[in-house]
């Protein structure tokens, strides 16, 4: 029974006919994500795969067989990454260049998307699959039901670009936009007041900027970086309903490798409310 079931999943995905939902996606409640991402106490704390995947064996970053391979296994928020052809299509890459994580080589921008589809995707060990580049709207259109996106928007992609594709995807309730600075923030925020931000706060001042350009706390998940941040600005940013996002990938991800997962468990206890990592599997096993 287990092997028809996945069958069924497989083929379903590659004629675009996958379960509309998985059932340990996060429920995104009727408020949409400003609901999600309000700060709950002992809430259990939420993983983000950063770049969705790459160092499992056969599952790639950035692609969707990868994203849906962790969807299955843990209720799972993808941190991925939107980067320009040269024909303007919206695509799934984190380097300039095709060579690090593809059969191809050469800069993206240099490349159109049709020719992108002769390249196969490979996963961070150097193994080939059979996965090809997808685009952003072929994502977001994959993910509903399924996952909550993070979505990091490449320095050459105009921001309208990508709010654009979430409205016409009408992806909203389960992606957030992530931005590296204020003024960065208050552009999406123009651009779609009802779009929830990712936003960089490592201090109590960086909060106080994105709140004088007229960002509102609702609209606000907080990136705390990849070092575990003072007790204090978690306490400032909980008070305040915002969630905390700590980069574990690096450093964090390492120190757990050498001391044991339990400190995952710590991170969390110490206040972080989502960790995004480069071992989401098992960040999982380790605060579920």
């Amino acid at each position: 029974m287990k092997r028809i079931l996945w069958l069924g999943f497989t083929i379903g995905l590659l004629t675009g006919c996958a379960p509309k939902t998985v059932l340990n996606a996060y429920r995104v409640p009727a408020g949409g994500l400003s609901t999600f991402f309000n700060y709950t106490p002992g809430r259990t704390a939420m993983i983000s795969a950063h770049r969705g995947g790459g160092d499992i064996k056969g599952y790639p970053e950035n692609c969707i067989e990868s994203f849906a391979y962790l969807a299955e296994k843990l209720p799972v928020i993808i941190e991925c990454d939107i980067d320009l052809t040269r024909d303007s299509v919206l695509v799934m890459m984190h380097d300039q260049t095709l060579d690090r994580t593809t059969t191809g080589t050469g800069k993206l921008i240099g490349k159109t998307y049709e020719e992108t589809q002769q390249y196969r995707l490979e996963d961070n060990l150097g193994n080939v699959t059979n996965f090809k580049i997808p685009t952003l709207e072929q994502v977001l259109r994959w993910g509903k039901g399924k996952v909550i996106y993070t979505l990091d928007v490449k320095k050459n992609v105009p921001f309208a670009k990508v709010v654009e594709m979430v409205r016409r995807t009408g992806a909203a309730d389960y992606s957030v936009v992530i931005t590296y600075s204020a003024t960065q923030a208050a552009e999406v925020y123009r651009l779609d007041p009802n779009l929830m931000l990712s936003v960089t706060i490592l201090k109590e001042e960086d909060y106080q900027r994105l709140h004088d350009l007229g960002i509102p706390d609702r609209n606000m998940v907080a990136f705390v970086g990849v070092k575990e941040p003072s007790p204090e600005l978690y306490r400032f940013l909980h008070g305040k309903g915002i969630s905390c996002i700590l980069g574990t990938l690096g450093n964090l991800d390492k120190q757990a490798i050498a001391k044991g997962d339990q400190v995952y468990k710590k991170f969390a206890e110490n206040g972080a409310d989502v960790m995004s990592t480069d071992r989401p599997l098992e960040v999982y096993q380790a605060v579920k």
